[in-house]
């Protein structure tokens, strides 16, 4: 939760355009050496070496044409090939693709990235022959990558420098056990490559409307795979149903409030193990899996696009399952006014317990 918070005070503060851009495509290549984070205690044996990080970056500038390239100070969007070298063969390697934003301030002299996408670890947990790597159940991997950097774009010519810090985060998202992830802090440096426009293009600059809404209504059903921290209970499906009602304050900002149930079976399959492996802890094998939340929440729309926080509190928990209060990080496309797709990742604190994938509509 924290890169996102980081990520979410970067983008409210007061933001400042220069009046033209040179170049419509930037391309970039950064090398980041830092240390993976012991950010739970299963972990300490894997904290070892210095991690390196190769990032490739292909970004579309913005000038102002849409309405969110204004109101967020005309960023950049992108793509990036990102390789991770834990020099931890129990690990082994990350290779990522991802899709990220560009935020600018400070006269475009400081810049935040947010990039999300999907990866692949070379070397995953295996029973027999890599039971070491806790961090990665399955070859398959979701990342994360938020960086802050100071850019100089045309130092010399079309040549660019950038120094900053990043923070890494990979992990299956409970997709198969075990799924500790890994969190890198690196210090990076990069080489950046604008080739400049015969004429500058001019930043479009509209006087837009403010925009208020009235309380809407959403109706929602998210899905996935996912499996208990106890190794070999297998993956099982979920569901979650629920509702919630929104206010939109202005273009950037909707606040939620709502509710949700949980159908998670893989804790059916959880609770039928520790009754009968571990009788002393008393667990009724009958207990009830399902859970029932109240949450809130805020959503920044960058076009159709929206990124969803919300923070959560089990009304109903018969099992004890990690904690009471639980988070959500996610993505929003609005397929049209009022149909949205969503990819969210729900967690306890730093242990993230599914991948959710949405549908839901808006009335």
């Amino acid at each position: 939760m924290s890169r996102i918070l980081i990520f979410l005070v970067f983008l409210s503060l007061p933001l400042k355009a220069q009046e033209s851009v040179n170049g419509r495509n930037l391309f970039e290549v950064s090398y980041g050496y830092g240390t993976m984070l012991r950010h739970n205690k299963n972990v300490a044996h894997l904290v070892n070496a210095h991690p390196g990080i190769i990032s490739l970056s292909y970004s579309q500038r913005t000038y102002g044409k849409k309405r969110w390239h204004r109101e967020y100070n005309y960023p950049d969007w992108g793509f990036m090939l990102q390789y991770t070298d834990f020099g931890n063969e129990v690990l082994g390697e990350n290779y990522a693709l991802m899709g990220h934003y560009n935020f600018y301030f400070l006269n475009r002299k400081l810049r935040l990235r947010a990039a999300e996408g999907i990866g692949l670890n070379t070397n995953p947990f295996d029973l027999r022959t890599n039971p070491k790597n806790i961090s990665y159940g399955s070859s398959f991997i979701f990342s994360t990558t938020l960086a802050v950097s100071y850019v100089e774009q045309d130092l010399f010519k079309d040549f660019g420098l950038e120094l900053g810090v990043s923070l890494v985060h990979s992990s299956n998202g409970s997709i198969k056990a075990p799924n500790s992830g890994t969190n890198i802090v690196t210090f990076t440096a990069g080489l950046s490559y604008n080739p400049q426009d015969v004429e500058p293009k001019e930043y479009v600059k509209v006087d837009d409307e403010p925009i208020s809404e009235p309380i809407h209504f959403n109706i929602f059903v998210r899905g996935g795979v996912n499996s208990s921290d106890y190794i070999d209970l297998g993956q099982h499906p979920f569901w979650v149903l629920g509702g919630y009602a929104d206010k939109r304050l202005n273009y950037k900002s909707t606040l939620q409030l709502g509710a949700e149930i949980f159908f998670t079976e893989f804790l059916q399959e959880e609770i039928k193990y520790l009754s009968v492996s571990f009788p002393l802890r008393n667990i009724d094998p009958d207990n009830d899996y399902r859970r029932v939340g109240l949450f809130a929440g805020h959503e920044f729309r960058i076009g159709d696009l929206g990124i969803e926080t919300q923070l959560g509190y089990y009304v109903y928990y018969p099992y004890k399952y990690e904690s009471r209060v639980y988070s959500r990080v996610g993505m929003k496309y609005f397929l049209n006014k009022n149909w949205f797709g969503a990819v969210s990742i729900k967690s306890h604190s730093f242990n993230a317990e599914a991948i959710e994938f949405a549908l839901g509509i808006r009335i």
